[in-house]
């Protein structure tokens, strides 16, 4: 999934499972401090809330093993279903169509 020579940018989006709004304060304060730090160590690229709830994050992830542990942490802090998509750049994806 994951070369060297590429963005290893793959994008998590999170459905939390339903709950009172008042019943997430904590754990979206826990989440915004774990995102934060991501950000920081240049884990994550870029990271939006949805309207309503959820968020989606693309994390820069060196392997399948770091993106796991990322699921893992992220699970941890809000209980959620997840998609998750991997990402090419534009140029990446113009060879993609030009090798076809």
């Amino acid at each position: 999934m994951f070369r060297r020579d590429q963005r290893n940018a793959v994008s998590g989006i999170s459905n939390p499972h339903p709950f009172r709004s008042s019943e997430a304060k904590d754990s979206r304060i826990n989440f915004r401090f774990w995102i934060e730090d991501l950000i920081s160590k240049n884990k994550v690229i870029c990271f939006y809330p949805r309207v309503g709830r959820g968020s989606v994050v693309v994390f820069n992830a060196s392997s399948n093993d770091e993106l796991h542990g990322f699921m893992t942490q992220w699970l941890e802090i809000v209980s959620a279903n997840f998609e998750i998509y991997p990402l090419a750049t534009p140029a990446e994806a113009e060879e993609t169509f030009k090798g076809s």
